[in-house]
């Protein structure tokens, strides 16, 4: 019953995960690529940190900053009544911090690609700059969003050592997957542990498979942004 939880657990923190990125993300990406100031090589460090970062320091890090004697801990605790450390909204912040590159840089690098040539031609042809956006760019740079997607999701089915630093070992609350899986080691229960292990690497191995045949599948389809604006758009200006 306890796997069971976890694995539920897991996938609603990955699915969580994935849409508040992608909520978040899609217009920090469009701003971020569009600013060209002097912060943006330390703002795309920042964002890319978790690449390169232990999750274990930076769980660490959130630990300490939101435990509950400290002024985040203690405002935390009178915004929702419960702390921060040991919890799910705990583990939750964690997973989007940590999984924010994965989702970050492809839908930057699609909008640094993609942007500019599209707005200049729309623009070329009256269309205002929102329609341009929700109706051109955005399905222009679909296969960057699934990758986003994809990586997000696939990244947070895998933590580990951060929602153990955050969140402990908690059944039904905090305990995830890969933690189950390390509980069923520890007890020296291989057969459980190979269960578990074989659910998050089919689970993985799938997602991959979707997303590389999404985009070979998407390949063929992409067209300069002239040929996406609407027929009559174009005919109204020829």
């Amino acid at each position: 019953m306890t796997d069971y939880s976890a694995i539920a657990l897991t996938f609603t923190l990955a699915s969580l995960t994935v849409v508040i990125l992608i909520f978040v993300g899609l217009p920090f990406a469009w701003a971020l690529s569009r600013y060209q100031g002097r912060l943006k090589p330390y703002i795309e460090a920042l964002i890319s940190l978790p690449l390169v970062l232990p999750p274990t320091v930076l769980g660490f890090y959130l630990l300490v900053a939101f435990s509950p004697d400290t002024a985040l801990g203690t405002f935390w605790i009178m915004l929702t009544g419960e702390q921060f450390v040991f919890s799910f909204a705990g583990i939750l912040v964690g997973s989007i911090i940590y999984s924010m590159p994965f989702v970050m840089q492809p839908l930057n690098a699609a909008f640094e690609q993609h942007a500019s040539n599209t707005f200049s031609v729309a623009t070329t042809l009256g269309i205002s700059r929102i329609k341009t956006f929700f109706l051109i760019l955005l399905p222009q740079i679909k296969p960057s969003i699934i990758t986003a997607i994809t990586l997000g999701f696939a990244h947070t089915l895998g933590e580990f050592g951060l929602i153990l630093m955050i969140g402990g070992n908690i059944p039904g609350e905090t305990q995830v997957v890969s933690i189950a899986l390390f509980n069923h080691v520890e007890t020296l229960n291989y057969a459980s542990a190979h269960e578990l292990a074989a659910i998050l690497l089919v689970s993985s191995f799938v997602v991959l498979v979707l997303l590389y045949r999404f985009n070979r599948l998407a390949k063929p389809s992409l067209s300069s942004p002239a040929e996406k604006l609407p027929r009559h758009t174009k005919g109204e200006h020829e």
